[in-house]
């Protein structure tokens, strides 16, 4: 008898440790969930905040060059329009500040272009994507894997205890997401 209760005694221990276990592992899978959730709404205001800042960035220094190349060709018109000596004289004053500042301009930057700038927008934007992308994929992992241990014996009977139900919580893209977005400058 003394045996028999020994042995009962130790199966009571191995299942109270059991089931301590998958307990554990269902809190720490529903807490992964939210700490996955929260890095997808990390990437998400990382994008809400850099993506209209580069945007304006380009667009100002777009506007700037825009700016200093429309100023060198005004100049160069009035060269080629200038009749009077007093006319060219101004026509080559306009031509030699128009040119400093586009030399000033050449050697702060020497890619005189705003392709670099479109490029590393369009890398920005990429990336982060890229990054939104990864953050959701590992948010769905976690949602599968808490529902997998949920819903298998023994979680099933743990999480109905503690009242854990699966989480029909995968992200899902809005209908109007599958818009490509639109970038206006």
């Amino acid at each position: 008898m003394k045996n028999f209760l020994v042995a009962l005694g130790i199966i009571a221990v191995v299942i109270a440790v059991s089931f301590a276990g998958v307990y554990n592992s269902i809190v720490s899978k529903n807490e992964n969930i939210t700490a996955k959730w929260a890095q997808v709404e990390n990437q998400l205001q990382r994008r809400n905040d850099l993506i209209p800042n580069l945007v304006n960035s380009v667009k100002g220094y777009a506007a700037h060059e825009k700016t200093l190349f429309e100023d060198v060709t005004k100049a160069r018109s009035q060269w080629a329009g200038a009749s009077t000596l007093n006319d060219k004289v101004n026509a080559a004053s306009s031509m030699d500040m128009a040119l400093g500042r586009l030399i000033a301009v050449a050697e702060n930057y020497p890619q005189l272009k705003a392709d670099g700038t479109f490029l590393k927008l369009m890398d920005e934007l990429s990336g982060t994507e890229n990054r939104i992308a990864v953050e959701r994929m590992r948010f769905n992992e976690a949602v599968m894997d808490f529902n997998i241990t949920v819903r298998r014996f023994p979680g099933n009977v743990v999480a109905g205890i503690f009242g854990y139900k699966p989480a029909n919580q995968y992200f899902r893209a809005e209908d109007k997401a599958k818009a490509v977005p639109e970038v206006k400058f």
